[in-house]
């Protein structure tokens, strides 16, 4: 586990010193590659998410130029890159307010969240196939609720193996704070969460995945934890050392990605953001990638956001204030 504890000067850089080399050594196993092309004719904007199809390909959710699409609705927010960091297409002009989840089901299928709400965009789920024509849609444009047919700003988006939709609902302290799970022709069955800090309660249900059992991973990112489920909302386990987590991905040999990106002296005191890479199964941490730009006492967000990674291990972080893709590739 890496962490450091602020104690008092001279011992907080004596640890930190120290955590610091084994960083260094760990992050020597990859190297970092900026170079990312944005859309044709614009600039890139804030990356919320990435996700690889069975092709290779990677999946983005952006912000169209900037960290929203309102005012932007000419710009289309979803696109696909080529793993080299080439474009191929975009879609979904016009379609979104604020981009966030994005991922790409064993049909090929992508379903992207919108977590933002402006007039009658926004508080839904949709679901693409490959060429942005829309398959399905889960909520009520523009409408923020509690009950079974609304969401209110929802984060991410998995699809279990019998086709079942599992949904993060709340992007906000006092928001949903729930997990709404649907059957694979969009019909409610179940949720459940609260806001509050004990098991099966939330503070922003911000990412989800899905191990190789079926157990439901959330990213419950302002308690600092992964909480673990089954299919049926029983409380598993939980998780803390993989940081404050705003990213989860989860391969099918059931290697673990976790991203945290908003840890600080304030909100995670002792913890350095970046991505930590373990196992799914037995909740160990393995390699920790350091974020370069981090700040103890800078409160906005740096490093990847959502994260992925390919069959051959690539890792593809979306940044949010990097605004490009970062690429971690191993030596």
């Amino acid at each position: 586990m890496l962490r450091f504890f602020i104690l008092n000067n001279s011992k907080f850089f004596l640890l930190f010193a120290l955590i610091s080399t084994l960083v260094k050594a760990q992050d020597d196993l990859y190297i970092q590659n900026l170079t990312w092309a944005d859309p044709p004719g614009r600039d890139m904007g804030s990356v919320s998410w990435t996700h690889p199809d069975a092709e290779g390909n990677i999946w983005l959710a952006e912000r169209c130029g900037q960290n929203s699409c309102v005012d932007a609705q000419n710009l289309a927010p979803i696109h696909m890159y080529d793993e080299n960091g080439r474009w191929v297409k975009s879609f979904g002009e016009g379609m979104f307010v604020f981009p966030h989840g994005i991922y790409v089901d064993s049909d090929g299928n992508i379903w992207v969240t919108d977590a933002g709400g402006e007039g009658e965009r926004g508080n839904q789920v949709f679901k693409f196939n490959s060429d942005g024509e829309v398959l399905m849609t889960l909520g009520q444009p523009g409408v923020s609720g509690v009950g079974p047919e609304y969401f209110s700003e929802p984060t991410d988006v998995v699809v279990s193996k019998n086709g079942d939709i599992f949904v993060s609902d709340g992007h906000s302290p006092d928001g949903n704070n729930r997990i709404v799970r649907f059957s694979a022709e969009g019909r409610f069955i179940d949720s459940w969460g609260m806001t509050g800090s004990g098991p099966g309660e939330f503070l922003i249900p911000h990412a989800l995945a899905m191990d190789s059992t079926g157990r439901l991973f959330v990213g419950d990112r302002n308690n600092n934890r992964i909480q673990i489920f089954d299919q049926n909302g029983n409380f598993l386990d939980e998780w803390t050392n993989f940081g404050r987590p705003s990213g989860l991905f989860i391969t099918s040999d059931d290697t673990i990605y976790v991203s945290d990106n908003t840890s600080n002296a304030q909100r995670n005191p002792g913890w350095v953001r970046g991505v930590r890479i373990g196992n799914a199964l037995d909740g160990s941490v393995a390699t920790f990638i350091p974020d370069a730009s981090f700040d103890l006492n800078n409160s906005s967000a740096t490093g990847a956001h959502g994260v992925s990674a390919n069959s051959q291990g690539v890792i593809f972080g979306g940044e949010v204030g990097g605004r490009t893709v970062m690429v971690h590739q191993r030596r």
